[in-house]
This record gives structure tokens, sequence and C-alpha cells, in this order.
């Protein structure tokens, strides 16, 4: 039984944290194995490297989810790879900002709900989306 009760509200967007982790997960790996040419040098192992961050990053929501009583997803967010190297940056700078937003959500209602675990966690992970959103955007920029 978890120590913590929190609102369903709040297990909710863990959830969809964890389906978005999940999902850029696997997005950026198949971006980073599909990704050939001169170009692909520069930004193969960016890919790479943050899709084994995401994937932290699910473990450690569902983890988190799970002593709150819930039952971590297994289903990722849509995936979309893109056909080219600016369709994949501009997806992934997208899916950057999308986690950003829902992030300082989850941490407000954590903190609202007085959950100051969560909203710790959720500040750690928030600074790396924001990390990954300005090499997305950096990389974006150089295509």
């Amino acid at each position: 039984m978890a120590y913590q009760k929190v609102s369903q509200e709040l297990m909710e967007m863990l959830n969809q944290a964890i389906a978005r982790e999940i999902q850029v997960s696997i997005q950026y790996m198949w971006q980073h194995i599909q990704w050939v040419g001169v170009k692909s040098f520069a930004v193969k192992d960016e890919f790479r490297s943050i899709a084994i961050d995401e994937m932290k990053h699910a473990e450690i929501i569902a983890e988190r989810l799970f002593y709150l009583g819930g039952t971590p997803t297994t289903k990722p967010s849509p995936i979309n790879v893109g056909d080219n190297l600016k369709e994949m940056l501009e997806q992934d700078v997208k899916d950057e900002e999308n986690a950003i937003d829902l992030y300082k959500k989850i941490i407000s209602a954590a903190e609202t709900e007085g959950d100051v675990t969560t909203a710790k966690i959720f500040k750690d992970i928030l600074e790396d989306e924001e990390e990954h959103h300005d090499t997305f955007s950096s990389l974006l920029e150089e295509v």
C-alpha cells in the first residue's frame, strides 16, 4: 500500500508521461538506426543517447506511479519517426516542448497535493528534457 495518496488526475498525468517517454525512446532509437549519410555522423549518437535517457525516465516515472498505487502503462504515445533529418528534428523539438509543458503541470499538481517526491523527480526530468530540446533545436538550425 502506498504511503502517499494523490489524485487520480495526477496518476493519469504520470501515465501520460510514461507513454510519452516510451514513445520518444523508441522514436529516437529508430531515428538513430535509420538516419544515414554524412550529416548522420553529427546526430546519430545524440539520438541514441537521448533515447536511452528517455527510457530511464520511463522507468523512474513507472516506479513512482507503482509506489503511489497506480499501474504503469505499457503503451507508447504515437510514434512519428519522420522521413528525413529535418522532419525528424522538427518532430523531436515538438515532442520535447510537449514534455516540458506536461512536466510543468505535473510538478504544479504534485506540489499542490503535497507530493514533494513526485515534484522533485519531475524537476530533475524536466532539466533533462530542456537539454534535449536545446540539442534538437540546435541541430535543427544546422539542417
